[in-house]
């Protein structure tokens, strides 16, 4: 491929990427309304999905600082929807799992977000979807090879 082909794909997907992700974050805000952020989203969705963490878990898996993670606990906390509970053997670990408050409500929102996503993905054929999940999950993978090599590098 030349290089000019090769940077005109490049352009295309930075581009492509871009708006993307603009507009989803756009769409996201608009269901998700102003109780709670993105971010504290994930944060639900990642504890209702594990059932019990840590921050320390949080901060590993969003690839973030603990203190970041911290922040958005705590604001998740003051809205009663995360219960923090110390570990018995090991008072310094604190387990971090939803209140009824908080399943509810994150089940709430995402039906909300499910019924966005329905009304998006209903325009491909399945055979379009598919493929597509299969190519972004292989995206996904090279990026997570990327990082790891170079953490290995360091």
């Amino acid at each position: 491929m030349s290089k000019e082909n090769i940077q005109s794909i490049v352009d295309r997907y930075i581009d492509v990427s871009f708006s993307v992700t603009k507009k989803e974050e756009a769409l996201m805000t608009k269901e998700l309304g102003s109780e709670i952020t993105q971010d504290q989203h994930y944060i639900l969705r990642y504890i209702y999905r594990v059932g019990s963490c840590t921050s320390t878990e949080l901060a590993e898996a969003f690839e973030v600082k603990k203190s970041a993670i911290t922040a958005i606990i705590n604001r998740l906390w003051e809205k009663g929807f995360i219960k923090r509970t110390r570990d018995e053997k090991d008072r310094r670990v604190v387990y971090l799992t939803l209140t009824e408050q908080g399943e509810e409500f994150f089940q709430r929102i995402e039906e909300k977000i499910n019924c966005l996503i329905e009304k998006l993905i209903s325009k491909f054929e399945p055979s379009e979807m598919e493929q597509f999940i299969k190519t972004y999950e292989k995206l996904n993978q090279m990026l997570i090879e990327i990082k790891d090599n170079q953490i290995d590098h360091l």
